[in-house]
């Protein structure tokens, strides 16, 4: 990362005798990919800047197993967790924020009966807690009445009914939110979930993410809105399968708000 970004893991918390307010929990993508590594960037600066006490874990931080649960390899997927959860009730992480709604949601719901037992909350939900304890401030500036729909993640949206806090924050920025037909509780898969994001296509006449593209595009927005990693990956493809439409952009909410802010 960037020198003047301030990010301090969790060993060195506990070396200095602190806990921070929360543990950022990066994930594989927000880590290793190139796109998600901007994202991660993004909600940095939104913490630096709200003057959040936080940390991460580092090189500490492995796979939350995820995919390997929703590919079947349960086996694989208790011993990642375990991993990750020794590590993490070793430093007493209580308070756990993530850009990944995959991360998120087998945190919050599958850690626990492995004895891993923390408050998770996505970083759309956060970045609202932030604006309504009034740490943050936005104004649109540059998304100011731009059309921006919001593409609802599975494992956000429907699997935890966190649907309120990302269409908040869009609205924060004076912009017009502009439904799909399918949203919410209706929404469509991206076409990554499930483990999906690491195989090949099965038969068909037309991918997932494509159709998805085409509800985004139905709306005539300037930007597609995501809250996830693998989804802003999905609709980024499905945008360049869709040529003409190339200058419509796929960004995450937390570049939303650091870009609003010129962060």
């Amino acid at each position: 990362m960037s020198e003047n970004l301030i990010v301090p893991t969790m060993a060195e918390m506990l070396a200095q005798g602190k806990q921070p307010e929360v543990l950022f929990w990066v994930g594989c993508a927000g880590s290793f990919d190139d796109r998600a590594k901007k994202i991660t960037k993004a909600f940095v600066r939104i913490l630096n800047r709200s003057n959040v006490s936080f940390a991460v874990l580092g090189t500490e931080e492995s796979c939350t197993g995820d995919p390997a649960k929703r590919a079947g390899n349960e086996f694989l997927f208790q011993m990642q967790a375990m991993m990750n959860i020794e590590v993490l009730n070793g430093y007493e992480a209580k308070k756990i924020v993530t850009a990944c709604p995959h991360c998120f949601n087998t945190l919050k719901n599958e850690y626990p009966e492995l004895g891993g037992k923390y408050e998770v909350i996505h970083h759309t939900e956060f970045l609202k807690s932030l604006l309504d304890d009034g740490r943050l401030t936005i104004e649109g500036g540059q998304f100011k009445g731009k059309r921006i729909t919001f593409h609802d993640p599975c494992y956000l949206g429907r699997a935890n009914n966190v649907y309120e806090a990302p269409r908040d924050l869009i609205l924060k920025l004076d912009a017009e939110l502009v439904e799909m037909k399918r949203s919410k509780a209706n929404g469509l898969c991206c076409g990554a979930g499930g483990a999906q994001m690491f195989k090949d296509a099965e038969p068909g006449n037309k991918e997932i993410n494509i159709e998805r593209t085409e509800d985004a595009l139905e709306t005539k927005p300037d930007i597609i809105a995501a809250g996830c990693p693998f989804c802003n990956t999905m609709m980024t493809d499905g945008i360049k399968n869709k040529e003409k439409e190339g200058d419509v952009k796929v960004m995450d909410i937390a570049e939303l708000i650091a870009n609003a802010q010129d962060l």
